[in-house]
């Protein structure tokens, strides 16, 4: 079995957090969503576990992080293209996410930030591998 990544988030509108992902062209696993909680699919072996605050909190004895006020996680995401970078971070704006930071272009990886309905910070970007500067 391959190793899998559930990357587990509080929300607070289930629904609204559901329609946000979707709308950024990530399937619901109907298998691991109810009302407390939903799976996002990101790729194959990696998800993202919305969960209900009062659900998520029975996780963990720590507070929830406000994200509107400070940042506990940076999600990066790595995508094909420039080009699906940016139709990313667009479908973000349109499912109501907020474009957090201009666009960085370093040559040989271009990024894009944005935030979802829930203040989470998520990094989008392009990385052609063969361009990276020698280090030596």
């Amino acid at each position: 079995m391959d190793t899998k990544i559930f990357l587990n988030l509080p929300v607070k509108d289930l629904n609204r957090a559901i329609s946000f992902f979707n709308d950024l062209g990530f399937p619901t696993n109907p298998k691991f969503t109810n009302e407390q909680g939903a799976c996002i699919v990101i790729s194959e072996n990696i998800n993202v576990m919305i969960l209900v605050e009062e659900f998520y909190l029975t996780f963990t004895k720590k507070q929830i992080c406000d994200a509107a006020k400070a940042s506990e996680v940076l999600i990066s995401i790595s995508l094909d293209s420039r080009e699906k970078v940016d139709e990313m971070l667009e479908k973000a704006v349109k499912a109501g996410g907020t474009d957090y930071i201009p666009a960085k272009d370093y040559g040989w990886m271009y990024q894009r930030t944005f935030l979802d309905v829930d203040g989470h910070h998520w990094e989008v970007f392009f990385m052609d591998e063969s361009q990276i500067p020698n280090q030596m």
